[in-house]
């Protein structure tokens, strides 16, 4: 598995020099299948590699992150230095990273990775990376441990974006009713956000926020207040 875990490290941080081995391989296949089976239709697998090349700069360390998640052995790491690159990805500039895996048996592990090559699960539209200094949670493969999968919604820092994104909901119907308080459609709305938050963030947002929620919730509950929370 570690042989399999330093082909995926390659793909994921060198995509460019990766794309050439799709159509090489594909065609590769391709040709050992049609020689064996007698069938040229086979060589259509080269035209998947041509496929897999384009897309490989894009998704190469998302598969990487999806394969980690998938046989990878649970570990923790710190990024120690980060430093901003000359290179751009839509317009902002890439950072280079250093970090320090602790692995599971207490070894530590030197590695690397940069803005467009770190394997992030799970894989959204947004590249989220941890702050430099706080340790998160990764996967990784004993016999290649230097291949890292960051596990974002199992980080401290992961959590708290989450938590974030979903008290704005909360944010946007609290505003509308104070902006329409004899609104029905608004409170409720309002009701429904705070169901929602509380049930899916009760153990792990900050107390007293909850508590506030709750206030809130049993006073709309009540049919009474109409202030917006905290």
């Amino acid at each position: 598995m570690g042989a399999i875990s330093a082909v995926f490290y390659f793909l994921s941080q060198h995509p460019f020099l990766a794309m050439p081995l799709y159509p090489l391989a594909a065609w590769g296949i391709g040709a050992l299948l049609a020689r064996l089976t007698r069938r040229g239709g086979w060589m259509f697998l080269g035209v998947i590699g041509l496929i897999l090349a384009a897309l490989s700069p894009f998704f190469g360390s998302a598969v990487n992150a999806m394969f980690l998640n998938a046989v990878g052995t649970t570990g923790t790491a710190v990024i120690v230095r980060s430093e901003e690159t000359s290179s751009t990805l839509n317009d902002n500039n890439i950072w280079y990273y250093e970090a320090v895996l602790k692995t599971a048996d207490g070894r530590n592990v030197e590695t690397s990775f940069d803005t467009m090559s770190a394997s992030l699960y799970p894989w959204r539209n947004e590249i989220a990376i941890p702050p430099e200094g706080e340790r998160f949670v990764v996967k990784y493969v004993p016999g290649f441990p230097r291949n890292i999968a960051i596990m974002v919604d199992q980080s401290p820092y992961g959590r708290q974006r989450l938590i974030a994104g979903d008290r704005e909901p909360v944010e946007t119907a609290a505003a509308k009713l104070a902006a329409a308080p004899d609104d029905p459609k608004f409170r409720d709305d309002l009701r429904q956000a705070l169901r929602e938050f509380i049930a899916r963030h009760a153990t792990d947002a900050d107390p007293a926020l909850i508590a506030t929620y709750r206030a809130r919730l049993a006073a709309l509950d009540a049919g009474s207040a109409t202030q917006r929370p905290n």
